[in-house]
């Protein structure tokens, strides 16, 4: 359970959010706005990236401002630009990096690694430079070393702005498979099929939650 009590913030004089309460039980939740609406923002307090100004954010009871370590355990993290996350020369080496904390071995690290990349598609590539795949294959490379870690929730901000149209869809096809529970920050709205939530924010505030149907609706008269 995600929960946003009273969420406040600002940038300097912007107020970015204002008053955000919600509960999130559902499996698949997605968030959409117009740039600068705070959607975001809002995403990246649910694993202490930011810190609310007022207000709390709750995930499973633990504060991320608080208790931010344990929480980022249960919460990962997906950024629209993949090249953000990758930090080690291959594929393999760059999941791995991931487990460096698990007490596992060398070799059981690279294995769980492999295994994972090879679930994905990116088995023949374990050993390639991290920086020369493709930009949806880095973007499944950044899932990957999320996923090993095995968190209960699966934040996702723009994972789908650089991918050309082939590669977004077998991102979004990864991501429906998944059991975690995904947060979706998007802009492309045919992501958010199959979902069972979707919030609409404007200005740093809820305007619309609903179902995928009405609330895109909502978001599209924002537009006109």
């Amino acid at each position: 359970m995600i929960e946003f009590e009273q969420v406040g913030h600002r940038y300097g004089d912007r107020v970015v959010l204002s008053g955000i309460t919600l509960k999130l039980p559902e499996r698949r939740v997605g968030f959409v706005g117009a740039n600068g609406s705070g959607k975001s923002t809002l995403a990246r307090t649910i694993n202490g990236l930011v810190h609310p100004d007022t207000g709390r954010v709750l995930v499973d009871g633990l504060d991320p401002a608080r208790d931010g370590r344990t929480v980022r355990r249960r919460v990962g993290f997906v950024f629209s630009n993949p090249d953000s996350q990758i930090v080690m020369p291959t594929a393999a080496e760059d999941v791995a990096f991931s487990l460096r904390r698990s007490g596992l071995s060398q070799k059981e690290r690279r294995d769980r690694a492999v295994g994972l990349l090879s679930e994905f598609g990116l088995g023949g590539h374990a050993d390639h430079p991290a920086h020369q795949l493709s930009g949806g294959q880095k973007q499944l490379l950044a899932l990957c070393s999320m996923l090993v870690l095995d968190p209960a929730v699966l934040v996702c901000d723009e994972p789908t702005t650089l991918l050309d149209l082939r590669h977004k869809r077998q991102f979004a096809q990864r991501l429906e498979g998944l059991p975690q529970q995904i947060v979706l920050v998007t802009h492309d709205l045919e992501l958010l099929a199959g979902f069972e939530r979707v919030i609409v924010l404007d200005e740093g505030r809820v305007v619309a939650d609903d179902e995928p149907g009405p609330a895109v609706r909502h978001y599209r008269r924002l537009l006109e």
